[in-house]
């Protein structure tokens, strides 16, 4: 039994739409054009809007062309035999010959004969554990109530092909008394649903089909099915869910079932998973082939037989820079592949492929699929997405876009506002997590255990060249880079320029026709004088991170961008100071400058009370040189230089700062100079993140006062720099805020402040440097904590090396920690007892840290360890103790801390 389509040729009408898609497109781009043609405050204001309406509400994929996608792609498993499928397309072909539009048919044609032969791949490469896992999933006899199953993953990785593999499997045939696979078709009619599965639930419904009406609504289908399922067994895969409201309508429909029936339903929304299964253990996330794998796929495709391609030096890099492209997506390797395997064996061929790639997706009908499959899950973004994802075009491929950097620009941007009590910043957060929710971009896995932690992301290559291709319709990017066209179109609203671009100010100009109309300029690379120009006065993000080649003197004129919002000079290590006609940027809401050698803020940031992000501050680790003393004492900052020297992670900032009463994020402030700078903060009462430096005896008491009237402070991080101690220091706090979810403590401690262990909320606490002397003690306090989620005992926690016991009386210790990362010195061995850590997830250990009772750990997925540290036996007996784990979690080698 495979997973059939509703009803094939009532969707094969009312199709192929593009001159009304071409028309609509070229009206969007009149309107943005005519829309930016207004000169006042007023239209500027209203650009933000331009940006949502316009510019993000792209037309969607002609409906016709999905609906034969979904064609294609059934009709291929439905109809066995290249005849059958032969003769459903010249039916398809028939039908749908209008006018002027026979070209067009028949390269939608070819790319439904291509999708049948991508979706039609039986054989799983690289897929055997996600199989297998289904499988146990689906098969385990411990819960007898009805189960419901989602996987869920991006579009092309193969959901449809698993869980097809996995209903047709030896291990479930006998299991199920009725089974059933429908795929979901759009636009979705609940009736077609209920009448695909009565007729594969009941064997001889098709002998009396006409007794049952379909067509008067779904209680007479709903009896139906109900007398059909009445104390069966059964297994029901329902595929393509694209809403939470398509999944309620079906089950709402459906009989209750019992007996240990299963539903396995495939997604490409996380949302949609979780709302279908509301046991998170029931939800299968579905990721990209390794690279092993998806060159096995690779060359099974082109050379119809499994080789080693390493024995073809010649074509081995042309074959992994074109996996780099499929990026582990299965249904891009099989395409290409396929394509390749019909042409001649040679790096010539193959390197050309790679040279016009973008093109090939767009042109080439074998592999326009590609395209045409990701933009469905682009098509179904709401507009306020559209334009966060197109946004994502300024970066470079395979770049790590911070979830920060992408919140503060789309927040200066207008792509974000207040909402129902939500700031601007957690509504931009919100926007980042579902962009990952519904597959459109890719966490970067870090040391969290979770997704939600994710402080970055990138994009799929693929899914990369779906943005800059949309973007680029509509004049909405523009990248300067060497390779591709510098032919501007229009207007450019997002002026980004690459790394490799080596042009001068006459290309600059020649290409760039139109400056007034750039909303934000992105510099990667070396910076040039002229990328900044008085004509840009609409400009509202100005984004340098790291650009090299950036010295003070080319600030001199920003004064004149009098509507900027966004601000990054991270890590331009050349910027020393900020010049004082900074104040002349009154709407100013982010100023990041992190990592350069600014160690004062000057008087005219109190005139900025937009500001609602100061971010200052960071690691000097290159070593001071003459120039930079001189430059320091030049630029009058004498005393920060000096405050420097003792304490190199924070800025000095001047009287007054308790005007800018909109500051949400302040840091890193050196506190040293005096307490004005403390009676200040103490008035800056929507402060949600405050990080400190310089905290010593004479200024602990107001500190403490200063924390007790912040009501609003979510994080705190607290830092003490070389002989510096913070003993003490920290005791008189005596009503911490009660909303902190984050702490980070560095520096000498001694003891652990009592006030820690009230912090009810408190979901994230890092301890470095902070010697602690008393183990024990201090892991019971923190146990206690209910929502401590992540806890980091980096280096020196710790003063003695005693063993560390996680240990479980009367009730459980750690009761939401998922993830726990250890470091040595400070700690040498830790033991878990039954009971101890019940959700603890990931387990990071850096250093000759010893374990016992890994076995207990019962949620326990993955533990990372630097295997330098460790010998052959030790590591053996990790191994064992994992084994002996039911969770059955992994060892890796952690390559970094």
């Amino acid at each position: 039994m495979t997973c059939p389509p509703l009803k094939n040729g009532m969707r094969s009408r009312n199709t192929f739409q593009t001159t009304r898609k071409e028309a609509e497109s070229s009206y969007h781009g009149e309107v943005a054009s005519l829309c930016d043609d207004q000169e006042s405050v007023v239209s500027e204001i209203k650009q933000s809007s331009v940006d949502h309406s316009i510019f993000a509400s792209y037309n969607k994929v002609l409906h016709s062309q999905t609906t034969l996608m979904k064609l294609g792609s059934s009709s291929s498993v439905v109809i066995h035999g290249a005849n059958n499928i032969a003769m459903q397309t010249d039916e398809i072909l028939e039908n749908q010959l209008v006018g002027n539009n026979e070209k067009m048919v028949r390269n939608s044609l070819t790319r439904i004969g291509t999708i049948s032969c991508a979706l039609m791949e039986s054989q799983l490469v690289g897929r055997e554990k996600e199989k297998s896992d289904l499988i146990n999933l689906i098969s385990q006899q411990d819960d007898q109530q009805c189960t419901v199953i989602s996987v869920w993953g991006m579009g092309g990785l193969g959901k449809t092909t698993l869980v097809k593999e996995v209903y047709q499997s030896q291990e479930l045939s006998g299991l199920f008394e009725k089974r059933a696979c429908v795929t979901i078709m759009h636009p979705f009619v609940l009736e077609e649903v209920l009448e695909s599965l009565f007729m594969q639930l009941d064997a001889e419904s098709s002998k009396r089909k006409g007794n049952v009406d379909f067509g008067a609504g779904t209680r007479n289908a709903m009896e139906e099915l109900g007398k059909l399922l009445e104390r069966k067994r059964c297994l029901i895969v329902l595929d393509d869910l694209s809403s939470s409201a398509e999944w309620n309508m079906i089950i709402q429909s459906l009989p209750k079932m019992e007996n240990a029936s299963r539903i396995v339903i495939t997604t490409r929304e996380e949302n949609i998973a979780k709302c279908c299964s509301p046991k998170q253990e029931d939800i299968y996330m579905l990721e990209v082939l390794q690279n092993r794998d998806a060159l096995d796929l690779f060359t099974k495709k082109v050379f119809k037989k499994a080789i080693n391609l390493d024995d073809h030096p010649a074509l081995i890099e042309e074959a992994r820079t074109i996996l780099k492209k499929c990026s582990g997506l299965p249904l891009a390797i099989v395409t290409i592949g396929g394509f390749l395997a019909k042409q001649a064996k040679t790096p010539m061929v193959w390197r050309k492929l790679n040279k016009h790639i973008s093109a090939e997706l767009e042109m080439n009908p074998e592999l326009g699929i590609i395209k045409t499959i990701l933009m469905k899950s682009y098509d179904g973004l709401p507009y306020y997405l559209k334009s966060c994802f197109l946004y994502l075009s300024i970066f470079p491929e395979d770049y790590s876009i911070s979830r920060r950097r992408l919140a503060h620009r789309w927040n200066a941007e207008g792509y974000s506002s207040e909402v129902r009590g939500k700031s601007m910043g957690e509504v931009s957060d919100s926007y980042f997590m579902e962009l990952i929710d519904r597959s459109m971009i890719l966490p970067i896995k870090e040391p969290t255990g979770s997704r939600k932690g994710s402080s970055s992301c990138k994009l799929h290559d693929l899914m990369r060249e779906i943005s800059i291709s949309k973007a680029v319709e509509e004049n909405l990017v523009f990248r300067m880079e060497e390779g591709r066209s510098l032919n501007s179109q229009g207007t450019i609203r997002h002026l980004a320029i690459s790394s490799n671009w080596e042009g001068d100010q006459s290309e600059f100009d020649s290409t760039v026709l139109d400056l007034s109309r750039i909303r934000s300029l992105t510099v990667f690379g070396e910076w040039k004088p002229f990328y900044i120009s008085d004509k840009m006065r609409l400009l509202r993000v100005l984004d340098l991170e790291s650009t090299k080649g950036l010295v003070n003197h080319h600030l001199n004129s920003i004064w004149k961008l009098v509507h900027l919002k966004y601000l990054s000079l991270r890590s331009c290590e050349g910027i020393f100071h900020l010049p004082d006609s900074l104040g002349n940027l009154k709407p100013l809401q982010t100023l990041d400058i992190t990592g350069t050698q600014i160690i004062k803020l000057p008087q005219a940031i109190i005139k900025l009370r937009k500001l609602q992000y100061i971010r200052a501050g960071g690691y000097y680790d290159r070593p001071l040189n003459r120039r930079d003393v001189c430059t320091s004492w030049c630029c009058g900052v004498a005393f920060p230089f000096i405050a420097r020297l003792a304490d190199p992670r924070g800025v000095v900032v001047p009287r007054g700062l308790k005007k800018l009463k909109d500051l949400h994020t302040l840091g890193t402030v050196n506190i040293a100079r005096g307490n004005f700078i403390l009676q200040d903060i103490k008035r800056l009462t929507r402060l949600h993140k405050l990080a400190v430096t310089g905290i010593n005896k004479k200024n602990c008491q107001e500190f403490c006062s200063t924390l007790e009237h912040l009501s609003r402070l979510k994080s705190l991080l607290v830092e003490s720099r070389e002989k510096a101690d913070l003993r003490g220091c920290l005791d008189g706090l005596r009503s911490p805020p009660k909303n902190l979810e984050s702490l980070k403590l560095l520096g000498t401690l001694g003891q652990l402040p009592d006030w820690v262990g009230s912090l009810q909320n408190l979901v994230k606490l890092k301890l470095k440097f902070t010697m602690l002397t008393e183990i024990d003690g201090t892991i019971q306090v923190l146990g206690k904590l209910p929502n401590l989620a992540i806890l980091r005992l980096p280096n020196w926690s710790f003063k003695s090396e005693e063993p560390c016991c996680f240990t479980c009386h009367r009730e459980a210790l750690f009761p939401s920690l998922t993830v726990l990362e250890l470091q040595w010195p400070g700690i040498s061995s830790v033991e878990f007892q039954e009971g101890a850590a019940p959700r603890l997830e990931l387990l990071c250990s850096d250093g000759p840290i010893s374990f016992s009772g890994l076995s207990c750990l019962r949620s326990l997925k993955e533990v990372l360890v630097d295997e330098d540290y460790y010998y052959r036996s030790e590591l053996e007996d990790v191994r064992g103790q994992l084994t002996r784990n039911p969770n059955k979690p992994v060892l890796k080698s952690k390559v970094w801390w």
